[in-house]
């Protein structure tokens, strides 16, 4: 079989100790992300507005048209939802109803002479569930805006069929919240997502300096990869996120989604290619990479479908709910599960097979452990992030919310960016060549070459003695 010549990484040369200290300076760095957040400002600012404390006594809340005035908004808000909560009185406690009803929107926008003008001739029309029971009920999402456009807006919300209630319960309150992201929290992820492009770029600087002095063909997998996960780690972290605050338009949106998923999309095919090319030596196009490329590629077009399907119709109609779209959108979402599901079924498989044939096996079994461990903490920590947005009941019926981050606190937004740049950065510099990397080329790429009767103890042994024999050669 052919064997391939592999250059001498830092992981190889790394004693215990070492090993044990790059994993230490990975966690304290996450952890420092979350201490920073912790101090950070709150993410969204809401205004509660309750219609009870505002009409006249002798006005009914079920037949009133109301008018909800945003205030003064700036370019830092970025987005605008104003939901709603139906109070009621008389549930008893074990008692549970959906509650059904028609709302019209109308959205008008203060224009430069203090008038208000609207943003479409007509009123949107949908119809709205929510689920009630002694606790209260569900609120929803009567219409969100992607960007702002003006600096105030006036809703003019009626709701009708109102009044058609179960017996012995009565309605108590409607109340409006505008809600937007707060001023403070976007001139920090200004600031962050700024400190982590300069460090991706640095980082990506260095590590192709690195290995520009070996040959292409003698790179090990890992290290090719990283060479197209770092760029794409910068687009990750958004270079022209500043064009959301200069151009009032939904393309900067648009592109940051197309970023994200084709990160994620290029992670997911890290690991399948990584896990998969540790153990053979022959890759070829269509027989190793297309299968995972067709399979990751399906998954990343379905996320970015879903994600962009909610964008796309508010754009025509803000008070747009996706989840009402049942004929077009429980497809999508179906076969996104699907896809996911064979994903994480052929990724385990590839995990165990390698394990079956080179664990044990020295150098390679190095690089298997290292590429799992790193990547248990981050679908653990990514796991964790997730159920935290599913467990969110604000903003959380419009299905953007689900699939894109709406954040609670800064803590949340550091932690998703900085475990995913802290990730790349570990494996650069682990991955990245050793100092003697250019005269101490022993390793060949393949595991049926691999020097199989080395135990680790003669592993390390080898490292002392080639460090020996540099400082003596100095």
């Amino acid at each position: 079989m052919f064997s391939r010549r592999s250059i001498k990484m830092k992981l190889y040369s790394l004693t215990k100790r070492q090993f044990v200290l790059v994993f230490v300076v990975f966690f304290t760095c996450i952890a420092a992300c979350a201490i920073i957040g912790l101090a950070g400002p709150s993410v969204i600012t809401s205004n509660v507005q309750s219609m009870k404390s505002v009409l006249p006594l002798n006005q009914s809340l079920s037949s009133t048209v109301f008018k909800i005035d945003s205030g003064s908004l700036s370019t830092f808000s970025q987005q605008l939802w104003l939901t709603c909560l139906i109070k009621l009185n008389g549930v008893k406690e074990e008692v549970t109803f959906k509650y059904k009803f028609h709302i019209n929107v109308k959205i008008l926008y203060e224009a430069s002479d203090n008038s208000h003008k609207p943003l479409s001739p007509h009123f949107f029309n949908h119809t709205r569930e929510t689920v009630c029971s002694y606790l209260g009920c569900d609120e929803f999402v009567v219409f969100h805006l992607g960007y702002l456009d003006y600096h105030s807006y006036l809703a003019i919300v009626s709701l009708s069929n109102l009044d058609f209630l179960p017996k012995g319960v009565t309605l108590d309150d409607v109340v409006f919240t505008f809600s937007h992201y707060s001023v403070s929290f976007s001139e920090v992820e200004i600031w962050f997502r700024f400190v982590f492009v300069v460090l991706t770029f640095m980082v990506s600087c260095i590590y192709a300096n690195s290995l520009r002095r070996f040959p292409f063909r003698d790179w090990s997998i890992e290290q090719r990869w990283m060479s197209v996960l770092l760029p794409m780690l910068l687009l990750f972290n958004d270079p022209i996120f500043p064009l959301h605050f200069l151009v009032k338009s939904w393309v900067p949106g648009m592109f940051e989604s197309m970023f994200r998923a084709l990160f994620l999309a290029a992670i997911l095919l890290f690991w399948l290619c990584a896990f998969h090319g540790i153990r053979v030596s022959e890759r070829h196009l269509f027989g190793f990479y297309m299968p995972k490329i067709l399979l990751v590629g399906l998954v990343g077009i379905s996320a970015f479908t879903l994600t962009t399907w909610q964008q796309y119709n508010e754009l025509r109609d803000p008070a747009y709910q996706s989840k009402l779209d049942i004929s077009n959108f429980t497809g999508f979402k179906i076969f996104f599960f699907i896809i996911t599901s064979i994903y994480l079924v052929y990724l385990i498989y590839l995990v165990a097979k390698a394990y079956t044939e080179i664990k044990g096996l020295p150098y390679f079994d190095i690089r298997l452990k290292f590429l799992t461990a790193l990547m248990v903490v981050v679908v653990v920590v990514s796991f964790i992030f997730v159920m935290l947005r599913y467990g969110r009941t604000v903003l959380q019926n419009n299905f953007i919310a689900e699939l894109e981050t709406t954040y609670k606190n800064t803590a949340e937004f550091l932690m998703f960016y900085g475990l995913l740049n802290f990730y790349l950065y570990t494996m650069s510099f682990v991955y990245s060549p050793a100092r003697n990397a250019l005269y101490d080329s022993f390793f060949k790429d393949n595991p049926s070459m691999s020097m199989i009767n080395d135990s680790d103890e003669e592993i390390y042994r080898k490292k002392v003695n080639s460090r020996t024999s540099l400082t003596s050669d100095d």
